[in-house]
């Protein structure tokens, strides 16, 4: 291939990566996190929230209806899961908050307005906007375009290594060059995971432009009458037959072993209910499905009667899907990582952080090309970019990473205090830690502001555990520990510890290294 072609590949890469590399690393480090909502809902949830003896599902359901007839027409019940208690949450007609009933501690219904989403959906939340603040779709559509220079990052970083693949594979040399290390490393890693990365980006384009595919759809290939009507009739619930004749719900324990003898391995814990009381009563279900490779995240999906559990609709259920719903599915969960257990979700883990590392090394590559060496023994001013670059990727990065650790560990807190989290606390502490690391990376400069944000995470990661432990002392204060989710402490210790490391070679790094790199102290003043 010729140099300047070449080089034209080697720009793109450089400058799609330098766009969106930031907002990256936000969806890639958060998206790790996300492989494992459920212990940290877990860790999340008191245990004193569970009822010591429940009345049993059916008697919830039947409780609820007889106390809210609004609920109806459309509910849903949560099986007891990640150490949640098991509730049915509904939203009557024209009002914009949801309710939730539950059995409290005593045996008695507890009806009260819905809690937000967990902690572990705020941090999907994350994973899909980077935190913008805007609502679910627009982020998740900034998050789609930025998915796209991604892409052709990574199609014109596989053009650049290409005629030296085989060589740059295994090439990782450690030595006092540090910018040939982390240009070993940016290439070792980029290699090893480029399906994992194709994946990743093509797929999340999907998701966040969705809906203007469909729209092109309409306005080019169907019409809007005919694309209506297909969008209509391939829907689930147009397998739904309106009865209003009086009929009671089936028996819980009765409704899921006839859906589980239909459909082998299949495990519900999220059930919607519509029209019950009628005839043509049906439900909703998503479940565990360990066998197979599911459609989302939380599982597979299947419409079933209410009444005589009957599978009405089934091509969102793994394993009974048609050939072009199963090739969807597989789709959906290569980007969930939706199969293969644990093992997967771990794999997705350590993917997930080398995935961040990338964008951080490639961005500390740009600042590490641009650096002006010194001549003759005089000191050298780097360029404006350079500094705001390294500033801009240390507030971002390290910010993210402490807001994270800090959201995660104030949980508790805030149920100690309030008696619940409330709904905005959590954005706001993010976007406050957030916020405030980036101004001071850019107040301090990229080398001691690197260092100072760098002993910020390890002390947000030990907070983890240190709450936990808190609670396990001083049981009065309201914070607690959890046996069955010591997981999730144990490695945000190692976290604590891994940053702590980080920050003292970087600190090293500021006083030994290079005297004309940003990174070095007297480089560090604020950019401008």
């Amino acid at each position: 291939m010729r140099a300047d072609t070449l080089r034209t590949y080697k720009t793109v890469h450089t400058w799609t990566g330098i766009v969106a590399g930031l907002a990256l690393f936000i969806a890639f480090y958060a998206g790790a996190l996300t492989m494992f909502k459920g212990p940290l809902d877990r860790w999340a949830t008191p245990p004193a929230v569970v009822a010591a003896q429940s009345p049993g599902t059916d008697e919830l359901i039947a409780q609820t209806l007889a106390a809210r007839p609004d609920a109806r027409a459309d509910f849903t019940l949560h099986r007891a899961r990640h150490g949640a208690p098991e509730r049915v949450t509904w939203k009557a007609r024209g009002e914009e908050r949801g309710w939730s009933a539950s059995f409290a501690a005593d045996g008695t219904l507890r009806i009260a307005p819905d809690a937000p989403a967990g902690l572990g959906q705020f941090i999907d939340v994350v994973h899909r906007t980077v935190a913008l603040p805007v609502d679910l779709e627009t982020g998740t559509l900034v998050m789609a375009i930025v998915s796209a220079l991604y892409a052709l990052a990574i199609v014109s970083g596989v053009v650049v290594l290409w005629p030296t693949l085989v060589k740059d594979f295994f090439a990782l040399r450690v030595g006092r060059n540090l910018k040939r290390m982390w240009l070993d490393a940016h290439n070792v890693i980029g290699i090893v995971s480029l399906p994992f990365h194709l994946v990743m980006a093509l797929s999340a384009v999907v998701f966040g432009m969705h809906d203007l595919i469909y729209d092109a759809q309409k306005a080019v290939v169907y019409g809007e009458p005919r694309f209506e009507r297909i969008w209509k009739a391939s829907g689930p619930f147009s397998a739904i037959r309106p009865d209003p004749a009086p009929a009671a719900l089936l028996p819980l324990p009765a409704l899921e072993a006839r859906v589980r003898a239909q459909a082998e391995g299949f495990v519900p814990h999220t059930l919607r209910f519509r029209g019950a009381g009628t005839a043509g009563a049906a439900v909703w279900i998503a479940g565990d499905m360990p066998c197979c490779m599911t459609r989302q995240a939380q599982g597979s999906f299947v419409l079933a009667s209410a009444v005589d559990g009957r599978l009405l609709h089934t091509e969102y259920l793994a394993g009974q899907q048609s050939g072009w719903m199963a090739s969807v599915s597989a789709f959906f969960a290569l980007h969930f990582g939706a199969y293969g257990g644990g093992t997967v979700r771990w794999g997705y883990f350590f993917l997930g952080l080398a995935g961040a590392f990338l964008f951080y090394s490639g961005n500390l590559l740009w600042v590490e090309s641009r650096r002006r060496a010194e001549r003759g023994g005089a000191r050298v001013e780097q360029r404006r970019s350079s500094r705001w670059m390294a500033a801009g990727t240390v507030g971002v990065s390290l910010g993210c990473v402490a807001a994270l650790s800090l959201t995660v560990a104030a949980e508790k807190w805030l149920w100690a205090w309030q008696g619940e989290v409330p709904a905005p606390w959590r954005e706001h502490l993010y976007h406050a830690v957030f916020l405030g690391s980036v101004a001071w990376a850019f107040l301090r400069g990229a080398s001691r502001g690197a260092v100072e944000l760098l002993w910020l995470a390890a002390a947000a990661a030990l907070a983890v555990p240190l709450t936990g432990i808190a609670g396990w002392l001083l049981p009065s204060s309201g914070l607690w520990l959890r046996a069955d989710a010591l997981g999730v402490d144990a490695f945000a210790l190692l976290g604590a510890a891994a940053f702590a490391w980080m920050a003292l070679r970087t600190a090293r790094r500021v006083r030994e290294g290079p005297a004309d790199s940003v990174w070095a102290a007297r480089a560090s003043r604020p950019a401008g």
